[in-house]
């Protein structure tokens, strides 16, 4: 490579080690160095480069060769300085971050890969994402790797056993996750610091300046608090959202019958055709088979049948009807199977019946405000009572019992009523027991609160006409027949999750969540009449 001077013939020149070093340490500013090399070298005489530095010694430009004979040119700065600036302008010292060590997560982990299942009643998409949420959460307070991953794979099981449908789903997958996230370090109450923000009243933001030297008040109506929602001002309250005469005969409450001392009359019951008295429908499947005089099926045949509710959803082109409990088209083949088939019977034989009576109250007393809910069980006979709940405005059970039917059990229909053959062995109550136990606790006058409450009157033969019913507090959009389900309700507005258990409904489950429902109405009715 060779430099020209404007003073003398260009003659070849070689670079020193000083000045390769400035071309070629960074290969981005290399060519701006070179301008500067060949500007200072422009102007002076070339001079034979020192021999270079020793090893291991710095490596500094000399003076004699920076300098020109004749001196510097005016203005200009030394050959060392400049090119020491450069050095440091062009040049930036690169430093190597810390590694920092870090908790084990999802993606050091090898993720445990949900099989696909047809038809199933969760998308595996989503059960993949929750149990990939439920391994980072439980990495956090479990002390491996594997006891994580098993833990997660165990909650999501459950989870997904726990729900009939996708809905569900979600709803049981989203709580436990919040369970797990309080499992994690740190979240304990006591762990919180103190926030350093500075608390403003209400009212001072209202006032500004002038409320601290101000007293004011606000003047609001009186309306009950939730503690005062107790007693006999719970129900005075509650005449309010008595169901009325007509309102009875529509939803199917049960009558005393004008004629028959005992008897019961239903308004909404259908005119029975004449049959033949050994031939039955199921109230399942809605096929027709034979009975013997104790009421078995004479054939032994299985009932296929679906246990959900019939929705409508939005399909493409159009609305399609099916059922929640597997999505399946309306007339599809059932997607459970049943060893016989069974009738309801509640809304055929009205006899039996006993009728709530006034008493006497003595001072402040009032008549009582109780929630009530049944199961029932499938016997020759029909449904029948097997448990009762008796819950007051505290939540607190007053009355709990299972209950011998009076006719042979074939279905113990523990999906929805959650009794099982071993909670009846050793049961000796009888339903004309629990009438009793009923009639010394209830007046005509007590508010009786349920869900479909003529379900339960109609199981425990008991007519009684001072009732709060949630499915008509909270009706269906497109009226009657259709009722929203209890577990709906709760869901919607007191966001809350029952009958979530994989072994049935519970009866005091039930009940405590109508109480809570109608005290909650209470309250937000008050807000609108401020």
């Amino acid at each position: 490579m060779a430099f020209q001077s404007p003073q003398a013939r260009p003659r070849p020149f070689r670079l020193c080690p000083e000045m390769h070093v400035l071309l070629t340490l960074n290969g981005r500013s290399c060519l701006v160095l070179c301008s500067s090399v060949m500007g200072v070298l422009s102007s002076c005489t070339h001079v034979p480069c020192p021999p270079p530095a020793p090893t291991g010694a710095k490596r500094t430009l000399s003076a004699s060769s920076s300098q020109p004979p004749n001196g510097p040119e005016p203005g200009s700065q030394p050959l060392k300085t400049r090119t020491l600036s450069g050095m440091a302008s062009k040049t930036t010292a690169t430093v190597a971050p810390k590694r920092v060590a870090h908790s084990p997560s999802l993606q050091s982990l090898k993720k445990p890969v949900i099989p696909k299942e047809f038809g199933g009643k969760v998308p595996t998409v989503i059960r993949q994402r929750y149990l990939n949420l439920f391994i980072e959460e439980c990495l956090k307070f479990c002390s491996s790797n594997q006891e994580a991953v098993e833990k997660a794979l165990n909650e999501e099981k459950v989870a997904y056993d726990r729900s009939p449908s996708k809905n569900i789903y979600l709803n049981v997958a989203v709580n436990t996750l919040k369970k797990l996230r309080g499992l994690g370090p740190g979240t304990g109450p006591g762990l919180n610091k103190p926030s350093g923000r500075r608390v403003v009243s209400h009212e001072v933001v209202l006032g500004g300046k002038l409320a601290a030297k101000t007293s004011f008040s606000l003047s609001r109506p009186s309306s009950p608090r939730v503690e005062d929602l107790k007693g006999a001002t719970l129900y005075s309250r509650l005449k309010e959202y008595l169901l009325t005469e007509a309102q009875l005969k529509e939803n199917g409450y049960p009558f005393p019958h004008p004629e028959k001392p005992g008897g019961a009359v239903i308004f909404t019951a259908e005119e029975k055709k004449p049959k033949d008295s050994a031939c039955r429908v199921c109230c399942r499947c809605g096929a027709e088979y034979l009975v013997s005089s104790s009421g078995r099926c004479v054939r032994d045949e299985e009932c296929y049948y679906h246990w959900g509710r019939l929705r409508r959803n939005r399909v493409a082109g159009g609305w399609e009807t099916q059922y929640t409990c597997c999505s399946a088209a309306i007339g599809s083949i059932g997607c459970q199977v049943a060893k016989q088939h069974v009738q309801d019977g509640r809304k055929e034989n009205l006899e039996g019946f006993v009728r709530t009576f006034e008493k006497e109250l003595s001072g402040d007393a009032h008549p009582g405000v109780y929630a009530l809910d049944c199961e029932m069980s499938y016997t020759t006979y029909g449904l029948e009572l097997t448990r009762v709940t008796v819950v007051d405005t505290e939540l607190q059970v007053v009355y709990d019992t299972f209950v011998r039917p009076d006719n042979e059990i074939v279905d113990y229909n523990t999906r929805f009523s959650g009794v099982t053959e071993a909670d009846l062995t050793d049961t000796s109550i009888s339903l004309r027991d629990v009438q009793a136990v009923l009639l010394s606790m209830f007046s005509s006058d007590t508010i009786l609160i349920g869900h479909s409450l003529e379900s339960d009157l109609l199981a425990l033969k008991v007519v009684h006409s001072t009732v709060v019913d949630t499915s008509v507090l909270f009706p269906h959009r497109l009226g009657l027949p259709y009722k929203r389900s209890l577990r709906n309700l709760m869901a919607d507005y007191l966001r809350q999750i029952i009958q979530d258990n994989v072994d049935g409904h519970s009866s005091s489950e039930d009940a405590s969540a109508c109480m809570h429902l109608v005290i909650w109405k209470i309250r937000e009715d008050a807000k609108t009449k401020r």
